[in-house]
């Protein structure tokens, strides 16, 4: 799908099982930005995503061999399994944030203190990191094409956004929840703070999230305030069920917070017990996005 006259956006399906055997539909976006002097590639999916992306490109009148940069808006396993086969291929450097670096560097690392189902078969391998991306940074790509990095955790502690200056094209990342969907986030507080700060940028014509469709116009802010507003229903619910008493386990609080938020309750895992978790440590906060 072309976005605009540099940037097209690539819909990768991939699956999870989660035990007792339930299969789980996911999907991920990656980003293609096409210079003269390159393509910029922004997240690389899962495992064998590499596939798509080269035949996209080949089928766009480029080369894989184009590929002259791979950003990681972050290192968790859908977004940079194919990356190691990718800078295989085309010996493209690797940037990701600071806080990243580790858990793309020893994915083993990553898969111990960050454990989800079928870590193994969603990552291809470690892949070292060529650069690092500091907040407010602003590089050329080349034939005037600039991006700016902001650095937006919450998700996880090295999440960054891009900005396409002059495009206003926004890469958000996993940054802003998804109405309905499973929250995943490590500190609400901060997510919330990055939301804000990526509101607070003007003129904003595309907001390219990796997991949610390609929003443009009046549609980029309004799901930013959905993203908010769907934090702060988390929040009510986790208080509720929490009471003024000992909360219930993380698992527990997961499955009875999906009963509420209209999430089937068997999907319930502890990668998101733990995000709901995180509304805990601010639980004298009624309102945690004003």
């Amino acid at each position: 799908m072309q976005i605009n006259k540099h940037v097209h956006a690539l819909r990768i399906p991939f699956y999870i099982t989660i035990p007792p055997g339930i299969v789980m539909e996911r999907f991920v976006y990656s980003y293609l930005i096409y210079g003269t002097n390159g393509i910029c590639l922004i997240d690389t999916g899962v495992a064998s995503s590499e596939e798509l992306i080269f035949d996209y490109i080949r089928k766009s009148d480029r080369r894989v061999e184009d590929i002259s940069l791979i950003i990681q808006t972050h290192t968790h396993p859908d977004h940079i399994g194919a990356t190691r086969t990718i800078k295989g291929e085309t010996r493209a450097p690797v940037a990701v944030h600071p806080a990243e670096k580790a858990w793309i560097e020893n994915v083993q690392l990553q898969s111990k203190e960050r454990p989800v189902p079928g870590f193994d078969n969603l990552v291809a391998g470690s892949v070292a990191v060529d650069r690092l991306l500091e907040d407010n940074e602003v590089f050329d790509l080349g034939c005037g094409l600039k991006l700016q990095v902001f650095h937006t955790p919450g998700h996880s502690k090295g999440s960054i956004s891009i900005l396409l200056l002059g495009y206003m094209a926004l890469f958000s990342g996993d940054v802003i929840p998804v109405p309905g969907e499973m929250p995943i986030y490590e500190d609400v507080l901060a997510l919330v703070t990055s939301i804000k700060r990526l509101k607070s940028v003007k003129g904003i014509r595309h907001l390219l999230s990796s997991w949610d469709e390609p929003r443009q116009g009046d549609d980029v802010y309004k799901r930013m305030d959905e993203g908010l507003q769907y934090i702060q229903r988390i929040h009510e619910v986790v208080l509720r069920i929490a009471g003024n008493g000992s909360a219930p386990d993380e698992m527990e609080l997961c499955r009875r917070a999906f009963g509420e938020l209209g999430i089937p309750q068997e999907a319930a895992n502890p990668l998101v017990a733990k995000s709901f978790a995180a509304h805990l440590k601010v639980r004298d906060r009624k309102n945690i996005i004003q």
